[in-house]
Order: C-alpha cells, then sequence, then structure tokens
C-alpha cells in the first residue's frame, strides 16, 4: 500500500553552512596539515540504515534532499559538502575529490579519468569513517543521493544497486512508480520523470567506481540514486517526498520467490 507524504517546504539554503543546514555536528577532514577542504555531516539515525550525499552542495540540493529524508524515516544521515578542487564553469563542471571513493575527478567523466591521490584517500576514509559510524554496526541498508546536468538523463532517475536481483530490481522500480503516480494526482504540472532501476534497466551512471573500491562495497544493499536538476530544482519538494516514501518501503522491501 502506498503511503502518502505530505509536500515538504521549502528547504534551508546551501548558504547556511552545514551544522545550520543538517541541525547535526559538521565534521573537518584532514588532509595532512593542510586547512580542512570540507566537512561531513553526521546524524545517527536507525541502526543500520543510513541515507547519504556525498557531493551535497556540488551536486546541487542534494545535501538538503538527503536531510529532508532523513527527517522523514528516521535514517542515519551522512552529508559531506565543500570538496571541489576547481569551481565550475559555463562549459563544464569543475574537478572535486569524488568522496564516495578514494578520487577525484570531473563529474561525468568516466572512472577511467579519474585519480588517486592521497589527498583524495584522506577524503574517502574519512567518508566511510562516518557511514559506519552513523550506521553503528552492520550497514544493512545504504541510500545514495547524486544530481547530474547531462542532457541524456534529464528526463529519468536512475538507480544503480548492490545487493539486488533483477526481478527485485523490477519490484523496486514498480514501487516507485506506483508512489511517483499516488504524488503526481495531487500535481499534474510536474514532470512524470522515467525511473530505471539496476540490474532490470541499463544505466548511464551505474556507479562502477564506487562499487569496485569505494562505499558500495560495504553495504549488504544499496541504492545509488541519480536526480536531474528538475527533480532536484523546481519540482525539489515534490520529489523529495516520493524519495522518502519510497525508501522508506525500500528498506524493508524484500524480494518475491
Amino acid at each position: 500500500m502506498v503511503r502518502l507524504a505530505m509536500r515538504v517546504p521549502r528547504l534551508a539554503s546551501v548558504a547556511a553552512g552545514p551544522l545550520i543546514l543538517y541541525g547535526c555536528a559538521a565534521h573537518p577532514v584532514d588532509l595532512g596539515g593542510a586547512p580542512p577542504r570540507g566537512h561531513i555531516a553526521t546524524q545517527p539515525g536507525r541502526p543500520g540504515v543510513v541515507i547519504a550525499a556525498p557531493h551535497g552542495n556540488s551536486d546541487a540540493r542534494t545535501g538538503e534532499i538527503a536531510a529532508e529524508i532523513a527527517r522523514r524515516t528516521g535514517f542515519g544521515l551522512v552529508v559531506a559538502t565543500g570538496f571541489a578542487l576547481e569551481p565550475d564553469t559555463p562549459g563544464r563542471p569543475g574537478r572535486r575529490y569524488q568522496v564516495n571513493r578514494p578520487r577525484e575527478g570531473v563529474p561525468g567523466n568516466g572512472p577511467s579519468m579519474e585519480a588517486a591521490t592521497e589527498d583524495a584517500r584522506r577524503v574517502y576514509e574519512a567518508y566511510e569513517r562516518r557511514v559506519r559510524e552513523v550506521a553503528q554496526g552492520p550497514l544493512e541498508f545504504y541510500a545514495e543521493i547524486h544530481g547530474n546536468g547531462g542532457h541524456q538523463s534529464a528526463g529519468r532517475i536512475e538507480i544503480a544497486t548492490v545487493g539486488v536481483e533483477r526481478a527485485h530490481a523490477v519490484q523496486l522500480r514498480e514501487l516507485l512508480e506506483l508512489i511517483r503516480e499516488a504524488h503526481l494526482s495531487a500535481d499534474r504540472e510536474a514532470p512524470r520523470l522515467e525511473i530505471l532501476v539496476e540490474p532490470a534497466d541499463t544505466l548511464r551512471y551505474a556507479a562502477s567506481g564506487a562499487k569496485r573500491d569505494g562505499i558500495l562495497r560495504l553495504p549488504a544493499r544499496a541504492l545509488h540514486i541519480e536526480l536531474p536538476r528538475a527533480a532536484r530544482t523546481e519540482w525539489r519538494a515534490l520529489y523529495t517526498a516520493i524519495l522518502a516514501d519510497f525508501l522508506a518501503q525500500a528498506a524493508t522491501l524484500r524480494p518475491l520467490r
């Protein structure tokens, strides 16, 4: 049964900073004597269940979305901000620490174009440590919120997975579609974003780097959620509510036998 969520009020600005924005402690990352590059904000919740945003401000609004989902679901929360190495330009995104894996690179480029550096390793180790702390034991279910501006993915939500077989992926896709339709019935002007779930569907963003040597090695089950710009800007409140409703149920959804 679909459980409808109330529409989300306008969330606080990223400019408010991690302590104010997320209502929890923000831990600076030590890069071996250099000034802290960024912060990782954490808040414990249900043991074993974590919602995270490794690019909380560079993937615009993803930190706020993750924080609101945590508030609605009771999940533990981890949000990293301030790990850009170069600013974005009108023509291309800037270089950054990838945070959820020990590499640095430019968003949208493939794993082969990323570089493994000592500082990237320090950032990743700090991130993994905070995820483990918030999990308070084995990491049973982990969801990560990402954003992209690619025109090929502008009309869809892509979900890469860990610990999910094809039949379970179909269940998850159908659940999210059902919840999406229930919410859209109250707001018919909102875009009906397509939903793709691995391995039932082929994705553009498969999170291969984080699966190989990053945070997605840890959880028993994980959903790596890529949101297009529309879901993070003008329709952010609606799609935050949809995702919160979906993740609350996905965390306990078991495959049909």
